[in-house]
Formats: structure tokens, C-alpha cells, sequence
């Protein structure tokens, strides 16, 4: 837990026994910023502060939306930023704040594991920063906090502006026709598609949060028109996300439709093979049709004449006079016949 004593002149590190002084005393503005909500910084929350039991458990364990709670002397209010993880994962990066009269306490995470705690620390590092080189001095805890905001909503624009670049770079491997692998490429850009979802749902929900918060009675004068900074800003960020997300939508339309035609052109391929093969094969069919039509047109008298060729003891057409022209017509006989089946079938 750090101590902080923002003055006219900048910013002091203080000492944490102090803290119960500070916040009850007039001296300037105190800044409280718990890295991670341990033990003893609830502690500090429940005792020094007096903060609700609630607002205290919501520090210690992890939002995944947006939220705000007014109460008599302080407002309380949960934001997200995002982090970029592996395969096109959004880690949701999560700072609390009370907002008192002369206090702000911020509330890091609780984070992913495998967001670097550095990214926790970025926008209220950026803030601390700004004031220690004299750029910036908050007279109120509504202008610190509005400051720590608006470096959270420019995270949020550097996130959608980053996701944009891959968003064109996607496009114009569509246009351009360099695709490669088509299962790898629908992923990449379902991936940018989840990316704009998500920072888009943390504008919308923000901008939901803060303008519910213009009509707390609470707030300051001075701090209502931040509050409404706040708000609009937000919204910006939800149109922003929204129009690449439209865009990126009539990218994965194109590319959706360029295979369909692709697919439609190999399956008219394919048909013309098939009906090419499905050709051949009845060509096929009709000369073999006609080979044994003929076939079966001279097995006739060669019957015969195998019956005939046999050495039989006892043939009684061989003691015909009309024997062998008898045994000639009966084979002219069989091969009539067949021609005339197999042409009424139309094999010949």
C-alpha cells in the first residue's frame, strides 16, 4: 500500500501509520494505491475508512464488469482495461476506486496470472508520473481521478487502434488474394473480432457506469462536468470499437463469400468430371452390350456345330438325307433369333 500527499507543490510519499491522520486531517490531497488488496490493505479499507463490507470484498475478489456504488460520503467505481494475451485473448485488467472529499484510494486487480504486473500499474504510473514533473495538479479527488480515467480510455483507444492495424492487414490479404491457410486465417479474424467485442463492451458498460453516476447528488460541482468527460469519452470508445467491428464484419462477409464462389466453382468441376466419367462409362456399356450381343448372335451355330462335331455311335440325322443342311438351318435358325431379340433391345 502506497501513501501519497498530492499538494499544490507535487506529490509527498507518506508512511502507511500516517494515513489515519492524513485522511482526517486538512492538509491536501491524499492518495492511497494498494497494488494488490492483501490482508492489511483491507484492513485499512474497513478501519481507516470505513468503507462497506461489500465494497471491500469487491477489492479483494475479481469483477469482470463495470460497476459503481454511491454512498453518503464517497463514491465507489470499477473499471477494465485491456491486455492483449496469447492467440488473440483479451485479459481484462481491473482498477477500483473510492472517490472521497479529500481522498482517492485506487484498488489494482485482482489480475490474470499471466498479465505482466506492470500492466496493472500503467495508468495510475502514467498519473504519478505527470504530477511529479509538474504536468499535472489535481486539486480534488474528482480531477485525480479524472485523470487516472482518461489514461485508462486512452489504453482502451491504443487497444482499438492496434486491433484496426490487423483488421487492414487481414483486409488486404483478402483483396489481395494471399489468404494462405484458410482454417489459420478464419481464426486471426474471429481473434481481431473478440478483440473489438471486448473493448467495446468496456466502453459501452463504462460509459453506462459514468452517466448513471451525473445524477449522484455527492458529486462536487467541480466534478460533475469530469464525470460527464468521463462518460462521453467512453462513448466514443464503444463507436469506435463498433465501426471496426462493422468493417471487420464486411471483411469476414467478402472473404466468406469468395469461398462460397470458390467452392461453387470446384463443385461444378467436379460435376463435369463426374458427368465426363459417367459418359465414358456408358460408352463403355454400349460397346460391351453390342460384344456380347454378337457374342451371343454366333454362340448359336457354334453350338450346333460342337453338338455335331461330337462322335456320337447313334445320330440319327447323319442317316438323314436333309441331315447336315437340317443341322445348317437350325444354326441360321439360333443366330436369327438372337439378332432379333438383341436388336428389339436396342443392343445393336
Amino acid at each position: 500500500m502506497r501513501v501519497r500527499l498530492v499538494t499544490a507543490d507535487g506529490v509527498e510519499d507518506r508512511r502507511a501509520e500516517e494515513l489515519p491522520a492524513l485522511v482526517h486531517g486538512e492538509e491536501g490531497l491524499v492518495w492511497v494505491d494498494i497494488p494488490a488488496c492483501d490482508e492489511d490493505a483491507a484492513h485499512a479499507l474497513s478501519e481507516v475508512f470505513g468503507f462497506h463490507p461489500l465494497a471491500v470484498r469487491e477489492c479483494v475478489e475479481r469483477n469482470r464488469v463495470p460497476k459503481m456504488h454511491a454512498y453518503p460520503d464517497h463514491v465507489f467505481v470499477v473499471l477494465h482495461t485491456p491486455k492483449r494475451g496469447e492467440r488473440g485473448h483479451v485479459h481484462y485488467v481491473e482498477l477500483d476506486q473510492f472517490v472521497g472529499r479529500n481522498y482517492l484510494v485506487t484498488v489494482h486487480g485482482p489480475v490474470n496470472p499471466a498479465v505482466p504486473p506492470e500492466a496493472a500499474l500503467r495508468e495510475t504510473g502514467t498519473v504519478l508520473r505527470r504530477i511529479r514533473a509538474g504536468r499535472l495538479r489535481p486539486s480534488s479527488s474528482w480531477e485525480l481521478s479524472h485523470a487516472i480515467v482518461s489514461a485508462m480510455i486512452r489504453t482502451q483507444e491504443e487497444f482499438v487502434e492496434t486491433v484496426t492495424k490487423d483488421v487492414w492487414r487481414l483486409e488486404q490479404r483478402v483483396t489481395g488474394g494471399q489468404v494462405g491457410d484458410p482454417e489459420e486465417f478464419l481464426n486471426e479474424l474471429f481473434r481481431a473480432r473478440h478483440g473489438l467485442l471486448a473493448v467495446r463492451t468496456m466502453g459501452a458498460l463504462g460509459a453506462a457506469t459514468y452517466g448513471r453516476m451525473q445524477a449522484l447528488t455527492g458529486i462536487s460541482p467541480a466534478g460533475r462536468p469530469l464525470v460527464a468527460d468521463a462518460a462521453d469519452r467512453l462513448a466514443r470508445v464503444r463507436d469506435l470499437a463498433e465501426g471496426e467491428q462493422e468493417y471487420l464484419h464486411g471483411v469476414i462477409e467478402f472473404y466468406r463469400t469468395v469461398l462460397t464462389i470458390k467452392s461453387t466453382l470446384i463443385g461444378q468441376a467436379q460435376n463435369e468430371e463426374v458427368k465426363r466419367l459417367t459418359e465414358a462409362s456408358f460408352a463403355q456399356n454400349e460397346d460391351l452390350k453390342k460384344i456380347s450381343a454378337w457374342a451371343a448372335i454366333f454362340f448359336a451355330p457354334t453350338f450346333v456345330g460342337t453338338v455335331y462335331g461330337m462322335n456320337f455311335e447313334h445320330m440319327p440325322e447323319r442317316h438323314w438325307v436333309a441331315g447336315y443342311p437340317f443341322a445348317l438351318a437350325l444354326m441360321l435358325l439360333g443366330s436369327i433369333v438372337a439378332y432379333v431379340l438383341f436388336k428389339r433391345r436396342d443392343w445393336l
